[in-house]
């Protein structure tokens, strides 16, 4: 049997890892390692998966230094006690270093390419780097490229139904417009020094959504009170229900944006960097409007927006643009079992040859 550690440091690794996780918690001996960022403890808890917190977020340059001791250090001890044989992670530098350390095998997902230091700790201490083909870098010869997202780990039909129970909750059906507003902190190690909306171009937005629909928000930071009437208040496990009836989403977050998309929901991406996966998702499938933080982008962003809320059978033509990505793609978790499958197999059959000498 395969001991394995999943290290989990943000929301998203969660939904990721999910059905890997149940799927193949009875197979392996399976530890998740995690810190308290946002709802991810919370999400743990409501899947059910037993973990086991390493490190906490801290902030500056010298906090995140400490936490990528701290994380490491308590990783190595793990792998020791529990002959850990092989970590599983998204772009995490901090776990990989200490399987370096210990000489086993480490698997990173990765999917943001502007995050160039995870990037090269990466390709200096992975055993391999795992990314969608639509990746703008190239990691060299570490790197697996396989035709998905993140995001089709939990959001693939064969991983998602779409539960309408959600829009009671907000008083609404399915033949109503509603947006999704995702607002994120900008503390992320690769955001470091960037901003994205201003005060004031999100009073923009809620004006210019306001006379269409129902806006509900979602922040990572405290919202202004004028903004408090539009919070979310539906559990966070029944967000992807809320993204796929949603009309559109507009925010910050690539992760969501993503999620739209596979999901046949459009969306505007507001960002300071270019990524694959929602540059492809934009020009091949025509799902997510991708927009810098310079004012002309910002403004260029609101006029687009204004043009997609004249049509009124948008969710329908998502849907469509849906179909048409699904079938370019796989079922990331799928993917996920049949790789780590293969490793274990790989694995006994490399213990048995060395028993039979």
């Amino acid at each position: 049997m395969m001991n394995i550690i999943i290290d989990i440091n943000h929301p998203a690794h969660v939904h990721f890892f999910k059905n890997f996780y149940n799927h193949c918690k009875e197979d392996f001996k399976i530890i998740v390692t995690t810190r308290p960022k946002d709802i991810t403890l919370d999400l743990l808890e409501r899947y059910n998966i037993p973990y086991m917190v390493v490190s906490k977020p801290r902030n500056g340059l010298l906090g995140k230094i400490i936490e990528l001791l701290e994380h490491n250090f308590k990783i190595y001890q793990l792998i020791k006690k529990e002959k850990i044989n092989l970590v599983i992670s998204i772009g995490s530098i901090l776990s990989i270093i200490s399987t370096f350390i210990t000489s086993i095998k480490s698997y990173t997902f990765n999917d943001t390419e502007h995050a160039s230091f995870q990037s090269f700790i990466s390709k200096l201490f992975a055993t391999k780097i795992f990314t969608p083909d639509c990746f703008l870098d190239d990691l060299g010869p570490k790197q697996v490229r396989y035709p998905g997202y993140h995001e089709l780990a939990y959001l693939h039909p064969n991983r998602f139904t779409p539960n309408p129970e959600v829009l009671k909750e907000i008083g609404l059906t399915e033949n109503d417009k509603f947006f999704v507003v995702r607002f994120v902190s900008w503390e992320a190690s690769h955001d470091i020094g960037q901003k994205g909306l201003s005060l004031e171009d999100k009073r923009k937005l809620i004006d210019t959504l306001k006379p269409y629909g129902k806006i509900i928000i979602t922040s990572e930071k405290t919202l202004p009170e004028e903004f408090e009437e539009y919070k979310m208040r539906i559990c966070p496990t029944k967000m992807h229900d809320l993204l796929y009836y949603a009309t559109l989403l507009y925010g910050e977050s690539a992760t969501m944006s993503s999620e739209c998309a596979v999901l046949g929901t459009h969306s505007f991406f507001i960002y300071f960097a270019g990524l694959g996966n929602t540059d492809e998702q934009e020009k091949k499938y025509n799902l997510v409007y991708n927009y810098k933080t310079d004012r002309e982008s910002i403004n260029s962003s609101f006029e687009r927006l204004n043009e997609l809320l004249q049509i009124d059978n948008l969710k329908e033509l998502g849907r469509m643009k849906r179909e048409i990505l699904l079938k370019d793609k796989i079922d990331v978790t799928q993917f996920l079992i049949d790789l780590i499958e293969n490793e274990s197999t790989t694995n006994s059959s490399g213990l048995s040859k060395r028993l039979d000498r």
